[in-house]
């Protein structure tokens, strides 16, 4: 997320504090938090994902469930936040009748360790429910521990990208990648969670600018990101966490005050060098087996100049899916950003959101009514026939083939 809420709560029972961190779309939202890296030559990615990645990162759309309703089926794409250190029973009966996702945490759902992993036992019980067709796939638990300023729990990954980027020589930097994400893993397995929104692939511009405040980029040069990206993917997907490469197309020209959280943004970039630039690491990313792929609010007037990327059929299905050959899970950023005004209320942003091609809709307000929203907005595209059940349905299938790949 872009960066809404900074860095104010606290971890209770700990010596360390927990900052609630950055993200797009809102004070408490996921994907644009900012952590710089800089570096120098990096051999290029390969330009296209192998047959191999492909498969580790969209395991196998078998397991999908022919019986679940079209509320169940619309639930599937959500995930949930709420506010507070207890799940609403809201939030619970909704798991327990197969209507959920994911859940996504922050730094205020969080007090210490052993609370966050008894509330996480909470949830995958209510998944377990005989009521819940979807039982048999473990939960999206996800937050944001990209390193540096912005985590959720204490602990690992301590470095940000920025720090990881300036390492010298560049071995030393891929193995400090590698670290971070294998430590990343490790910490959020700890608490019973199985997605981590990292790592920030944006290639920030200039010093001090929106992605390099939070210090949340690795490099301003797109081989070094592209290099030590991959090899924080590689690391904590081999520690059963999926990663999350963010902010596609990228968000690195963004300027300090251009927060996707606050306001609308417009990157006037030319689709040069958004294509040699901006989209370089994803190449790497997505040969690594990437699982997820965070898409940005902003515009991109050369791909699309009237919708934001998470919006734009041309940008999520012609340049991620066919272009870069992407065959995993999209989830968007927040869903109730500042950049999303024009487009309506919550029901309407995540109709226009799977129509565009997202899988998972990410409602991050802390409010399970808005989740709620965004389900009933799916289920009536879905009702109606604005969105079509095979796409639908193949969006499923991709969720609960990501579900299925992680540890139960």
């Amino acid at each position: 997320m872009a960066v809404a809420g900074m860095l104010a709560v606290m971890f209770a029972g700990t010596a360390e504090a927990l900052p609630s961190t950055v993200t797009a779309g809102g004070a408490q939202h996921s994907g644009s938090a900012s952590q710089p890296r800089e570096g120098n030559g990096v051999a290029a990615a390969p330009s296209a994902a192998s047959p191999a990645a492909a498969r580790a990162a969209a395991p196998s759309v078998q397991p999908v469930i022919p019986r679940l309703s079209p509320a169940q089926l619309a639930g599937q794409r959500v995930i949930f936040s709420y506010s507070g250190h207890t799940p609403p029973a809201s939030l619970l009966s909704l798991i327990r009748h197969g209507q959920a996702g994911g859940v996504i945490f922050f730094g205020g759902n969080i007090s210490s360790r052993a609370q966050i992993t008894a509330v996480i036992k909470q949830l995958v019980a209510a998944n377990r429910s005989t009521s819940n067709p979807a039982r048999a796939y473990p939960l999206l638990l996800m937050t944001d521990q990209e390193g540096g300023l912005v985590r959720r729990l204490p602990g690992a990954p301590r470095l940000s990208e920025k720090q990881i980027g300036a390492i010298r020589p560049m071995s030393a930097a891929v193995a400090a990648a590698t670290s971070a994400g294998k430590n990343a893993a490790a910490n959020l397995v700890n608490t019973g969670m199985n997605v981590n929104l990292a790592p920030v692939l944006d290639v920030f511009r200039t010093p001090g600018n929106f992605i390099d405040q939070f210090q949340r980029s690795y490099s301003m040069q797109q081989t070094v990101v592209s290099a030590l990206g991959s090899a924080f993917i590689k690391a904590q997907q081999s520690g059963h966490v999926a990663a999350t490469a963010k902010h596609f197309p990228g968000l690195g020209a963004a300027t300090t005050h251009q927060n996707t959280d606050m306001v609308p943004v417009t990157l006037n970039v030319s689709r040069a060098t958004l294509l040699a630039r901006d989209e370089f690491p994803y190449k790497a990313a997505i040969s690594a087996g990437v699982k997820l792929v965070m898409m940005s609010w902003a515009v991109y007037p050369a791909f699309d100049p009237r919708r934001p990327a998470g919006l734009s059929s041309k940008i999520v299905q012609g340049e991620l899916r066919r272009r870069l050959k992407f065959p995993g899970v999209t989830i968007t950023d927040a869903l109730s950003a500042g950049a999303l005004r024009s487009f309506g209320p919550t029901a309407d942003r995540a109709l226009l959101a799977a129509q565009a091609g997202m899988d998972l809709i990410l409602c991050s307000s802390m409010t399970v009514t808005e989740g709620s929203q965004c389900a009933s907005g799916l289920l009536s595209g879905y009702q109606s026939g604005k969105l079509g059940h095979a796409a639908f349905q193949a969006a499923v299938a991709r969720i609960l083939a990501l579900r299925k790949s992680l540890p139960s």
